[in-house]
């Protein structure tokens, strides 16, 4: 314990009066002076509740001065930075200094009974101010993201502070608060192997705008040596031969950042290699934030779809039963972050073309040739009730038509060329999203994978959906087959709803423990990282 925390009582100070301490901390609260030595308090809502609860009784001193719980506040603040989170935001620093005030208060002559409440009311901001923040998130993702709406978490932090108190485990309660998620664990190892790393020198970046190809001879191979080496493959540092050895890195590393493992040095390629770590570390802690913007629990059965790394998984009870590449929306279409409940599937489903699309995307094509789609199974109906009129593709004069005066609605029939392909997996939500099947089977092929409206294509449709209906003696892959045969669309409802995530991850860790990164298709780090860099804390829990 630091020798000024022994000292509390020393340099002839007179103890406080516990009941001016007490009406001190009530007259701060009930005149709404939200600040404490210079720093503002932050937690308006939640810190005058927590002190109405316990009468206004100071939580961190007494009439001796500061307790010796103040000292593992510090140390709990401290242990923020392993979280991604800097202990400065949460008063840390202005806490120890009142602490070295207080420690030479014999040569300190203001107001001794205000220092302690400042420390007080300073104290308690802090914690739930972290608590908060473990708890869902630094930034409100409202603020930054438009598409992300997945549910966060929520607790009693003053009853949580209150309890930390009386069992004296303020780090222990501040740990619980963390996301339960084994992803966020990974991240948070990662990040600590990360920072703990030497400091890398000066970023010399690769400039030369040519592809960089195996059997070359370049000064850039010893720079791509160097960059190579700090990310944990062994190099020969003083050879400029682009040989196998350094081919088999590079190929691991395009695999690690999702890149097509060609071993060329590409414009895609350089740009990983040219990001910098200080700029890696911001983006691992942007990913750690998302997490803590999760729900406590993703459900015990659900599908969870990285919109930025173009997959899918399935998981039951924790384990993962299907993997799957998907298609997700254009950056100009971008796939929302939310969460749903999945309660159906449509079998050889028709498509209603939503009419965005169908002014954006299938008017320009009317215009020029409506037999196109009418190939394809397009109908075009007048109106939009249950009344509406089918009208002939071929007999409308569709250049007479823009945005602003369409009055058709468009529908694919069931077919091979339907662009929902054989299945749909239906969630009902807000942004008529959903899961589906696709007949352009080839873009799935691509590293990047960023071609739909919005909704999500999915690379194993029925696979994914035979272990939905895992448990119905009425659906097999046989029976499905046959439906598909049939043509007509058919709706069947889960005997078992399933919860279906939508996320956005740039950062994780595999199964194998290799750190995967990601392109920022929809540029949502860059705003979430500027937002972090800038952080200062304000509003309440």
């Amino acid at each position: 314990m630091p020798l000024f925390l022994l000292s509390f009582v020393h340099f002839g100070f007179q103890s406080a009066d516990p009941l001016v301490l007490a009406e001190r901390i009530r007259n701060r609260i009930e005149n709404r002076a939200f600040s404490a030595y210079a720093d503002p308090i932050f937690s308006v809502v939640v810190l005058p509740r927590f002190y109405q609860n316990r009468h206004y009784q100071p939580a961190w001193v007494d009439a001796n001065g500061p307790r010796p719980l103040l000292q593992d506040l510090l140390s709990a603040l401290d242990a923020l930075y392993q979280e991604g989170l800097r202990p400065e935001d949460y008063h840390r620093d202005t806490l120890e200094e009142l602490l070295q005030i207080w420690s030479n208060q014999g040569r300190f002559s203001g107001d001794k009974t205000g220092l302690l409440v400042d420390m007080d009311l300073l104290a308690s901001d802090g914690f739930l101010m972290a608590g908060a923040h473990l708890l869902a998130g630094r930034i409100d993702p409202e603020t930054i993201e438009n598409e992300w709406n997945a549910n966060r978490r929520d607790a009693d932090l003053a009853e949580i502070l209150e309890q930390a108190l009386v069992s004296a485990n303020l780090s222990e309660s501040l740990q619980n608060l963390l996301p339960a998620y084994e992803g966020y664990n990974r991240l948070k190892t990662a990040l600590s192997r990360l920072q703990s790393l030497p400091d890398p020198g000066p970023w010399v970046e690769l400039q030369d705008p040519a592809a960089l190809k195996p059997g070359q001879s370049n000064p850039n191979v010893l720079i791509l040596r160097k960059r190579l080496a700090l990310d944990g493959f062994d190099q020969d540092m003083d050879s400029s031969v682009y040989d196998e050895t350094l081919l088999a890195a590079v190929k691991q590393f395009q695999l690690r950042h999702g890149l097509d493992p060609d071993g060329v040095i590409g414009k895609e390629t350089r740009n990983a290699l040219n990001i910098s770590r200080q700029d890696r570390i911001r983006q691992l802690k942007a990913n750690m934030e998302r997490w803590r913007w999760l729900p406590q629990d993703l459900g015990k059965r659900y599908i969870l779809v990285n919109i930025a790394g173009f997959d899918l998984e399935l998981v039951v009870e924790g384990e993962q039963r299907l993997t799957s590449p998907v298609i997700v929306g254009r950056d100009y279409r971008q796939t929302p972050v939310f969460s749903g409940v999945m309660t159906y599937l449509v079998l050889n489903p028709r498509w209603n073309v939503p009419p965005k699309l169908a002014v954006e995307d299938k008017l320009p094509i009317l215009k020029k040739d409506p037999q196109s789609l009418k190939k394809l199974g397009f109908k075009a109906y007048k109106g939009w009730g249950a009344d509406s009129v089918e009208v002939d593709l071929v007999e409308i004069d569709w250049k007479a038509y823009s945005g602003r005066n369409f009055p058709y609605r468009l529908e694919q029939l069931p077919g091979d060329q339907n662009a929902l392909g054989q299945i749909k997996f239906m969630f009902p939500n807000p942004y008529n999203v959903y899961l589906h099947d696709t007949p352009t089977r080839e873009l799935f092929q691509k590293t990047e994978r960023a071609f739909s409206s919005g909704c999500i294509r999915v690379g194993k449709p029925i696979e994914l959906a035979i272990q939905l209906l895992d448990g119905d003696p009425a659906w097999s892959r046989a029976s499905l087959e046959q439906v598909f045969a049939g043509g007509k669309e058919r709706t069947v409802n889960l005997a078992s709803p399933i919860n279906v995530h939508l996320l956005y991850w740039t950062v994780w860790v595999d199964s194998e423990g290799e750190l995967q990164w990601r392109k920022d298709i929809y540029g949502r780090d860059k705003r979430l990282i500027d937002a972090l860099d800038a952080y200062a804390p304000s509003g309440a829990p």
